[in-house]
C-alpha cells in the first residue's frame, strides 16, 4: 500500500517540510557526485554507527569527520539510493503539511528533531555495539505520520494498492493507511536479525511513539486531537 495524496489541505504554506525535501534532494546528489568510494565514506562518516555513538568504538581519523554525537542529525539527511529517498520524501510530503500546519514552521523543526533523535536511540540502544552505520529520514519522518494519526485519523488517503500483475488506487482513513504502517514495522522488527544491515524497524517504531507523545506538546492550543478532515 503506497500513499500517494491526502484530501487534507492545509492554511499555511509548509516551508519546513519543503525545505528538508530540497536539502534532503540536494544531499543526496552530493552523496552520488562523490562516486562509489566516496558515497560509502559518506556514509561511514555522516550515518550513525551506534558503535562508536554509545560503545566506546572510534573511526579511522580519515573517517571521523564529526562528533559521533553529530551524526545524529547528520544521518537524517543521508538516503542509501534513489528508492529509499523518494519514500521518504513521499511520505513527508503528503502528511508532513499538515503536522506542520497544526504547530507553525518553528515548532515543527524542533519536533521533526526530537523525533529523529528519537528514532535514532530506539535503534541503537538495543544494538550499541553494531558496526552498521543508520542513515535516512524515516525515524524522523516515522514521527511525522504518528503526529498525523492524532490529528486527523478521519482524513482520505489516496493509496496505490499492488495486486499481482495489477495495481488499483483508493481512498482509506489515514488511520487504516498509518496503523497498517506501523502493524507492519511492529511486525518486521520482530523478524529483523539485528546483526544484518537493512531498514531500521525500531527507528520506525521509536519515531513514530515519539511524534504521538511530542504531539500535544507542540501543537497549537486551537488544534483538536482526532478532527475529521478539512475540504
Amino acid at each position: 500500500m503506497i500513499p500517494l495524496h491526502d484530501d487534507n489541505p492545509t492554511t499555511i504554506k509548509p516551508y519546513i517540510t519543503i525545505a528538508v525535501i530540497a536539502l534532503a534532494t540536494l544531499v543526496f546528489l552530493w552523496q552520488l557526485s562523490l562516486g562509489a568510494r566516496g558515497f560509502e565514506v559518506a556514509v561511514l562518516s555522516l550515518g550513525v554507527i551506534p558503535a562508536t555513538l554509545l560503545g566506546g568504538q572510534s573511526l579511522p581519523p580519515e573517517l571521523a569527520l564529526v562528533p559521533p554525537t553529530m551524526t545524529v542529525f547528520t544521518s537524517m539527511f543521508l538516503h542509501g539510493g534513489w528508492m529509499h529517498l523518494i519514500g521518504n520524501m513521499l511520505y513527508l510530503w503528503i502528511f508532513g503539511n499538515n503536522v506542520e500546519d497544526a504547530m507553525g514552521h518553528v515548532r515543527f523543526v524542533i519536533f521533526y528533531l526530537l523525533c529523529g533523535i528519537t528514532a535514532v536511540f530506539a535503534q541503537a540502544l538495543p544494538n550499541a555495539d553494531s558496526t552498521i552505520p543508520m542513515i535516512g529520514a524515516s525515524g524522523a519522518i516515522s514521527g511525522v505520520l504518528g503526529a498525523y494519526l492524532l490529528l486527523y485519523p478521519r482524513a482520505h488517503v489516496l493509496v496505490l494498492v499492488p495486486m499481482g500483475f495489477f495495481t488499483r488506487t483508493m481512498y482509506l482513513p489515514a488511520m487504516v493507511v498509518l496503523g497498517f504502517w506501523f502493524v507492519l514495522q511492529l511486525i518486521n522488527s520482530a523478524l529483523a536479525d539485528p546483526g544484518k544491515g537493512g531498514v531500521a524497524f525500531g527507528a520506525h517504531i521509536g519515531g513514530f511513539v515519539a511524534g504521538m507523545v511530542l504531539l500535544p506538546l507542540f501543537k497549537y492550543r486551537h488544534v483538536r486531537l482526532f478532527a475529521p478532515p478539512r475540504h
